[in-house]
């Protein structure tokens, strides 16, 4: 039984930042559930609003149904009574559907709608994909604007009247004009998050469009940056985000785009190199080199961001 009503919700996560923590992978490429649940402890200790389980960061593309409801429960287990933990959904809009009530089953508060598989579609289509899973749950849904599931400014108006379960928008596009439409359309019906990836660099321009928080991906392993650099965003701190910008973030994008599909990747380098346990990733994706995890330890070394025990 969720916690929060999916207003609630809403009003929560608006004004905090946000993350999706990564899913913990043994050497064979199977859960690990002690590393898994050690991550979500270390993640739920800090101020975070919500985090996401089984979602892109978590590698929830990798996940059959079953592991991800399994994924969601154990998030649910470890760190819902500290934060509000949200599932995904994606795929065929029936697994879609399986995977919001699976998530709701495990006692998430919300769930994130990622596109449906491969097929392009018009909005029609889009606004049934997302209906569909809406009156699959009672918690709330936010859906990912994004690839072949970019919703208009009318077709996010549509939902919204429909659904009083649908609370979300989150865009990985960047697409000033359109973002534009979506907010002056909608207003605060909804909140907006910013999705682009490494979001931080997007974020302050982000702000002035109505999205008052974004997902950090950098927030599983270097949390107290990552909220420190949300606070000066939200704060128009432009003085202090180019500085945070400049000092790690800019150069960790350096790193990240050497080879396509790092943006997990490098989360779980990072992980590893602040000494805790990320684990492998599962292909498609492809592990750091030893040279390129070398280059990302010595830059949050240099950042200043290494914790005292990690330090060499």
């Amino acid at each position: 039984m969720a916690t929060y009503t999916p207003d609630e919700l809403a009003n929560k996560l608006k004004d905090g930042l946000l993350s999706f923590p990564v899913t913990a992978f043994d050497d064979n490429l199977e859960i690990d559930e002690a590393a898994y649940r050690a991550h979500l402890d270390w993640q739920s200790s800090f101020g975070v609003a919500g985090l996401f389980a089984a979602g892109g960061t978590g590698e929830g593309f990798t996940l059959t149904p079953e592991e991800a409801a399994r994924v969601v429960r154990m998030a649910v287990e470890e760190a819902g009574s500290r934060v509000p933990v949200l599932g995904s959904a994606g795929g065929s809009t029936k697994q879609a559907i399986q995977n919001a009530q699976d998530s709701e089953a495990a006692g998430a508060e919300g769930l994130l709608l990622l596109p449906p598989y491969l097929t392009e579609c018009d909005q029609e289509g889009l606004f049934q994909f997302a209906s569909e899973v809406c009156k699959a749950t009672s918690t709330g849904v936010i859906v990912y604007n994004r690839a072949n599931a970019i919703y208009s400014a009318d077709t996010v108006a549509r939902l919204a009247d429909t659904h009083e379960n649908f609370i979300g928008f989150k865009d990985a596009t960047g697409n000033i004009e359109h973002l534009t439409k979506v907010y002056s359309k909608n207003g605060d019906r909804l909140f907006y998050l910013g999705g682009l990836p490494t979001a931080e660099t997007f974020a302050l321009p982000l702000l002035q469009l109505g999205m008052s928080t974004y997902s950090s991906a950098m927030y599983n392993f270097v949390p107290e940056f990552a909220l420190d650099f949300y606070k000066d965003v939200r704060n128009q701190d432009h003085n202090a985000v180019t500085e945070k910008l400049k000092r790690f973030v800019l150069p960790y994008l350096d790193i990240r785009d050497r080879v396509q599909g790092y943006g997990v990747s490098i989360v779980k380098g990072g992980l590893n190199a602040v000494g805790r346990n990320g684990g492998s990733v599962r292909p498609p994706l492809q592990n750091m080199t030893e040279s390129d995890l070398a280059d990302l330890g010595a830059l949050i070394q240099a950042a200043g961001l290494m914790p005292v025990a990690a330090t060499v």
